[in-house]
């Protein structure tokens, strides 16, 4: 198996190129997650505590 030294610097930067975009999926993804929770949290808190403790049982 013999690779040239510029044929070896060419995969080593795409692998490095491919990790990278990696990486930023990975970080994307996780703020998208961290959004979508925080959001959550904010409805679950904005709710009244009291609400549905009581049923009307009367018609």
């Amino acid at each position: 198996m013999d690779m040239s030294i510029a044929a070896l610097s060419v995969d080593m930067s795409l692998a490095k190129t491919q990790q990278d975009f990696g990486v930023a999926v990975m970080k994307m993804a996780m703020e998208a997650d961290t959004s979508i929770m925080e959001e959550t949290l904010e409805t679950v808190e904005s709710l009244d505590p009291a609400l549905g403790n009581n049923i009307d049982i009367m018609a």
